[in-house]
């Protein structure tokens, strides 16, 4: 059952980290093109994947992780890298939920309007793009640091 556990574990946080990384790759690669109907095309697929595999990802890390705290007998709470771990994806979906997933609409919002009315803003759309890159650094960087908490386990 442990190895199980840890399997659905780590498969889950590949999936939650591989999808992050992959749309900032798919919306820079649209991005250089400008075009405001790739630029939706991108984001619209950013955030059906988001729906598909960021959020499903996190809820199977929490419940591996935490049903693995339980069978190996850690304490979820005393024990330090198990604990801020846990803050650090905490913090991740914070910054997904209140800045990323927002400005990700908003990017689509005016990738489409631009697209349906031939007057894109794309001075508007990259400042926003840019924004939408710094809190995707956030929300990607405070999980791959619980993930080297996790690897390296060091008394915290």
């Amino acid at each position: 059952m442990i190895l199980v556990l840890k399997l659905l574990h780590i498969a889950a946080v590949v999936l939650f980290l591989g999808n992050i990384v992959t749309g900032l790759f798919w919306h820079a690669h649209a991005a250089r093109t400008r075009e405001p109907r790739l630029l939706a095309h991108a984001m619209e697929g950013i955030i059906h994947s988001d729906r598909l595999f960021t959020i499903p990802g996190v809820i199977v890390i929490v419940a591996a992780g935490v049903a693995l705290a339980i069978h190996l007998h850690l304490p979820l709470v005393r024990t330090g890298w198990i604990l801020w771990t846990s803050v650090l994806l905490a913090v991740s979906g914070l910054v997904f939920m209140l800045r990323v997933a927002p400005l990700q609409r908003q990017l689509l919002a005016l990738a489409a309007e631009g697209w349906r009315s031939g007057g894109f803003d794309y001075g508007r759309y990259r400042s926003l793009a840019i924004a939408w890159e710094a809190w995707g650094a956030a929300a990607l960087l405070t999980p791959v640091a619980g993930l080297a908490l996790m690897v390296l386990k060091p008394q915290l």
